[in-house]
Protein backbone atom coordinates (compact mmCIF):
# COMPACT_ATOMS: atom_id res chain seq x y z
CA UNK A 1 0.00 0.00 0.00
CA UNK A 2 1.20 3.67 -1.18
CA UNK A 3 1.74 6.04 1.64
CA UNK A 4 -0.87 8.58 1.06
CA UNK A 5 -3.17 5.16 0.98
CA UNK A 6 -1.94 4.02 4.01
CA UNK A 7 -2.90 7.30 5.49
CA UNK A 8 -6.01 7.58 4.55
CA UNK A 9 -6.13 4.56 5.81
CA UNK A 10 -5.36 4.99 8.89
CA UNK A 11 -7.33 8.44 9.57
CA UNK A 12 -10.48 6.24 8.68
CA UNK A 13 -9.89 3.68 11.36
CA UNK A 14 -9.10 6.64 13.47
CA UNK A 15 -12.93 8.26 12.76
CA UNK A 16 -14.34 4.34 13.82
CA UNK A 17 -12.69 3.33 16.66
CA UNK A 18 -10.75 6.53 18.64
CA UNK A 19 -7.35 5.17 18.94
CA UNK A 20 -4.90 2.71 16.89
CA UNK A 21 -1.78 0.62 17.63
CA UNK A 22 1.37 0.31 16.27
CA UNK A 23 1.39 -3.52 16.22
CA UNK A 24 -2.32 -3.68 14.57
CA UNK A 25 -1.30 -1.22 11.91
CA UNK A 26 1.81 -3.11 10.71
CA UNK A 27 0.12 -6.29 10.78
CA UNK A 28 -2.92 -4.88 8.86
CA UNK A 29 -0.64 -3.16 5.97
CA UNK A 30 1.89 -5.25 5.89
CA UNK A 31 4.69 -2.68 6.90
CA UNK A 32 7.39 -2.14 9.31
CA UNK A 33 6.10 -0.62 12.94
CA UNK A 34 8.60 1.98 12.56
CA UNK A 35 6.74 2.55 8.84
CA UNK A 36 3.66 3.30 11.04
CA UNK A 37 5.69 4.91 13.59
CA UNK A 38 6.05 7.24 11.23
CA UNK A 39 2.62 7.86 9.73
CA UNK A 40 1.69 8.39 13.31
CA UNK A 41 4.15 10.99 13.54
CA UNK A 42 3.89 12.79 10.77
CA UNK A 43 -0.44 12.61 11.37
CA UNK A 44 0.63 14.27 15.18
CA UNK A 45 2.55 16.88 13.34
CA UNK A 46 -0.51 17.53 11.17
CA UNK A 47 -2.64 18.02 14.63
CA UNK A 48 -4.94 14.63 13.61
CA UNK A 49 -3.53 12.71 16.57
CA UNK A 50 -1.87 12.08 20.10
CA UNK A 51 1.19 9.77 20.01
CA UNK A 52 0.77 7.47 22.84
CA UNK A 53 2.68 4.37 23.53
CA UNK A 54 2.20 1.61 21.06
CA UNK A 55 -0.28 3.67 19.41
CA UNK A 56 -2.53 6.68 18.93
CA UNK A 57 -5.17 8.89 19.89
CA UNK A 58 -7.65 10.35 17.10
CA UNK A 59 -7.65 14.28 17.53
CA UNK A 60 -10.40 14.66 14.89
CA UNK A 61 -13.85 16.22 16.01
CA UNK A 62 -16.75 15.01 14.20
CA UNK A 63 -17.91 18.26 12.61
CA UNK A 64 -14.37 19.02 11.64
CA UNK A 65 -12.62 18.43 8.50
CA UNK A 66 -8.81 17.16 8.63
CA UNK A 67 -6.37 19.55 7.67
CA UNK A 68 -5.47 20.32 4.15
CA UNK A 69 -1.74 18.91 4.60
CA UNK A 70 -3.79 15.38 4.98
CA UNK A 71 -6.31 15.80 2.67
CA UNK A 72 -3.70 16.98 -0.29
CA UNK A 73 -2.39 13.59 0.20
CA UNK A 74 -5.71 11.81 -0.13
CA UNK A 75 -6.50 10.57 -3.70
CA UNK A 76 -3.85 12.36 -5.40
CA UNK A 77 -3.84 10.75 -8.82
CA UNK A 78 -8.07 10.75 -9.57
CA UNK A 79 -7.77 14.25 -8.03
CA UNK A 80 -5.75 15.44 -11.18
CA UNK A 81 -7.34 13.42 -13.52
CA UNK A 82 -11.13 14.99 -12.64
CA UNK A 83 -9.07 18.57 -12.62
CA UNK A 84 -8.27 17.70 -16.33
CA UNK A 85 -11.54 16.86 -17.05
CA UNK A 86 -12.84 19.92 -15.29
CA UNK A 87 -10.31 22.02 -17.29
CA UNK A 88 -11.50 20.12 -20.46
CA UNK A 89 -15.12 21.25 -20.22
CA UNK A 90 -14.39 24.73 -19.42
CA UNK A 91 -14.15 27.65 -22.82
CA UNK A 92 -11.50 29.96 -23.38
CA UNK A 93 -13.02 33.11 -22.61
CA UNK A 94 -15.27 31.91 -19.75
CA UNK A 95 -15.75 33.80 -16.17
CA UNK A 96 -15.32 30.81 -13.36
CA UNK A 97 -15.69 31.00 -9.25
CA UNK A 98 -13.20 28.47 -8.45
CA UNK A 99 -13.99 26.91 -5.12
CA UNK A 100 -11.25 26.20 -2.46
CA UNK A 101 -10.02 22.70 -1.85
CA UNK A 102 -7.48 19.89 -2.56
CA UNK A 103 -9.35 19.41 -5.94
CA UNK A 104 -9.71 22.51 -7.03
CA UNK A 105 -6.52 23.86 -6.33
CA UNK A 106 -5.93 20.99 -9.15
CA UNK A 107 -8.26 22.84 -11.20
CA UNK A 108 -6.42 25.99 -11.30
CA UNK A 109 -2.95 23.96 -11.89
CA UNK A 110 -4.71 23.03 -15.10
CA UNK A 111 -5.76 26.23 -16.06
CA UNK A 112 -2.97 28.30 -15.59
CA UNK A 113 -1.94 28.83 -19.52
CA UNK A 114 -5.54 29.15 -20.15
CA UNK A 115 -7.78 32.01 -21.46
CA UNK A 116 -10.14 32.75 -18.73
CA UNK A 117 -11.69 35.05 -16.31
CA UNK A 118 -11.24 33.31 -12.47
CA UNK A 119 -12.34 34.60 -8.87
CA UNK A 120 -10.62 32.09 -6.69
CA UNK A 121 -12.09 31.60 -3.09
CA UNK A 122 -9.32 30.23 -1.78
CA UNK A 123 -5.87 32.13 -1.59
CA UNK A 124 -3.82 29.05 -2.69
CA UNK A 125 -5.82 28.98 -6.14
CA UNK A 126 -5.14 32.25 -6.40
CA UNK A 127 -1.26 31.94 -5.78
CA UNK A 128 -1.74 29.45 -8.32
CA UNK A 129 -2.95 31.40 -10.91
CA UNK A 130 -1.00 34.58 -9.86
CA UNK A 131 1.62 34.29 -12.49
CA UNK A 132 -0.76 33.06 -15.11
CA UNK A 133 -0.25 34.87 -18.33
CA UNK A 134 -3.87 35.09 -19.81
CA UNK A 135 -5.81 34.38 -16.68
CA UNK A 136 -7.90 37.66 -15.54
CA UNK A 137 -7.47 37.17 -11.65
CA UNK A 138 -10.46 38.56 -9.35
CA UNK A 139 -10.15 38.26 -6.21
CA UNK A 140 -13.37 38.42 -4.06
CA UNK A 141 -12.27 39.97 -0.79
CA UNK A 142 -13.12 39.51 2.59
CA UNK A 143 -11.90 37.32 5.99
CA UNK A 144 -9.34 33.98 4.78
CA UNK A 145 -9.92 30.30 7.58
CA UNK A 146 -6.63 29.88 8.73
CA UNK A 147 -5.28 26.78 7.75
CA UNK A 148 -7.73 26.15 4.66
CA UNK A 149 -7.36 29.77 3.33
CA UNK A 150 -10.56 30.21 1.58
CA UNK A 151 -12.33 33.46 1.81
CA UNK A 152 -15.17 33.63 3.63
CA UNK A 153 -17.85 36.16 5.64
CA UNK A 154 -20.27 38.95 4.21
CA UNK A 155 -17.22 40.42 2.00
CA UNK A 156 -16.74 37.30 -0.05
CA UNK A 157 -20.21 36.71 -0.24
CA UNK A 158 -21.60 40.19 -1.36
CA UNK A 159 -18.80 39.70 -4.06
CA UNK A 160 -20.20 36.85 -5.37
CA UNK A 161 -23.65 38.48 -5.35
CA UNK A 162 -22.77 41.47 -7.36
CA UNK A 163 -21.15 38.83 -10.49
CA UNK A 164 -22.11 36.66 -12.79
CA UNK A 165 -20.47 33.60 -13.56
CA UNK A 166 -20.63 31.16 -16.78
CA UNK A 167 -19.52 28.56 -14.33
CA UNK A 168 -19.21 27.58 -10.89
CA UNK A 169 -16.42 25.11 -9.97
CA UNK A 170 -17.17 24.07 -6.89
CA UNK A 171 -15.75 21.10 -4.03
CA UNK A 172 -17.14 19.43 -1.17
CA UNK A 173 -16.11 17.51 2.18
CA UNK A 174 -19.17 15.17 0.91
CA UNK A 175 -21.74 14.31 -1.02
CA UNK A 176 -24.77 12.09 -1.22
CA UNK A 177 -28.32 11.04 -2.61
CA UNK A 178 -30.26 11.83 1.12
CA UNK A 179 -28.11 14.88 1.81
CA UNK A 180 -26.85 16.30 -1.27
CA UNK A 181 -23.67 18.08 -1.30
CA UNK A 182 -22.44 18.96 2.37
CA UNK A 183 -19.21 21.11 3.46
CA UNK A 184 -18.09 20.61 7.00
CA UNK A 185 -17.19 24.77 8.31
CA UNK A 186 -20.60 26.93 8.19
CA UNK A 187 -19.12 30.06 6.48
CA UNK A 188 -17.68 27.99 3.66
CA UNK A 189 -21.61 26.82 3.11
CA UNK A 190 -22.67 30.28 2.51
CA UNK A 191 -20.11 31.10 0.41
CA UNK A 192 -20.30 27.85 -1.41
CA UNK A 193 -24.38 28.57 -2.06
CA UNK A 194 -23.36 32.27 -3.17
CA UNK A 195 -21.23 30.83 -6.04
CA UNK A 196 -23.75 28.27 -6.94
CA UNK A 197 -26.47 31.44 -7.16
CA UNK A 198 -24.38 33.25 -8.93
CA UNK A 199 -23.33 30.93 -11.87
CA UNK A 200 -24.86 29.89 -14.78
CA UNK A 201 -23.76 26.60 -14.75
CA UNK A 202 -22.28 24.59 -11.64
CA UNK A 203 -20.18 21.65 -11.75
CA UNK A 204 -18.65 19.69 -8.92
CA UNK A 205 -15.29 18.46 -8.49
CA UNK A 206 -15.20 15.50 -6.06
CA UNK A 207 -13.29 12.05 -5.96
CA UNK A 208 -15.37 9.00 -5.06
CA UNK A 209 -14.55 8.86 -1.38
CA UNK A 210 -16.66 11.56 -0.72
CA UNK A 211 -19.61 9.74 -1.70
CA UNK A 212 -19.09 7.94 1.91
CA UNK A 213 -19.02 11.41 4.15
CA UNK A 214 -21.59 13.62 5.07
CA UNK A 215 -20.10 16.78 6.76
CA UNK A 216 -22.03 19.26 9.00
CA UNK A 217 -23.52 21.60 7.03
CA UNK A 218 -25.85 21.32 4.18
CA UNK A 219 -24.76 23.20 0.80
CA UNK A 220 -27.44 22.46 -1.80
CA UNK A 221 -29.02 19.42 -3.01
CA UNK A 222 -28.41 17.44 -6.29
CA UNK A 223 -30.86 19.37 -8.64
CA UNK A 224 -28.64 21.89 -7.99
CA UNK A 225 -26.13 20.74 -9.76
CA UNK A 226 -25.08 20.56 -14.04
CA UNK A 227 -22.06 18.55 -13.84
CA UNK A 228 -20.47 15.93 -11.24
CA UNK A 229 -16.99 14.86 -11.99
CA UNK A 230 -15.34 12.56 -10.37
CA UNK A 231 -13.80 8.71 -10.46
CA UNK A 232 -14.84 5.10 -11.04
CA UNK A 233 -15.39 4.61 -7.74
CA UNK A 234 -18.61 6.41 -7.21
CA UNK A 235 -21.25 3.82 -5.76
CA UNK A 236 -23.60 3.33 -8.27
CA UNK A 237 -26.87 4.25 -6.23
CA UNK A 238 -24.69 7.55 -6.23
CA UNK A 239 -24.28 7.62 -9.81
CA UNK A 240 -28.15 6.36 -10.50
CA UNK A 241 -29.14 9.22 -8.43
CA UNK A 242 -26.98 11.84 -9.59
CA UNK A 243 -28.18 11.03 -13.33
CA UNK A 244 -31.96 10.45 -11.97
CA UNK A 245 -31.77 14.33 -10.99
CA UNK A 246 -30.86 15.74 -14.65
CA UNK A 247 -27.14 15.54 -13.70
CA UNK A 248 -24.40 14.85 -15.74
CA UNK A 249 -22.05 12.26 -14.09
CA UNK A 250 -18.16 12.06 -16.12
CA UNK A 251 -15.52 9.18 -14.76
CA UNK A 252 -12.45 9.74 -14.82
Amino acid sequence: MEGADRIRAIMNALRAHDSVSVAELAGRYGVSEMTIRRDLDELAQQGVVRRVRGGALSLLLRGEEPPFGVREREAVDAKRRIAAEVANLLADGEAIVLDGGTTTLEVARFVHDRRLTVLPLALRCADELATAPRIKLVLPGGEVRPGELNFVGPLTEASLRSLRFDTAVIGCCGMSAEHGVTAHDLEDVAVKQAAIASARRVIVACDSGKFTRTAFGAVCSYDKLDVVVTDIGIPRDQHDALTGAGVTVRLT
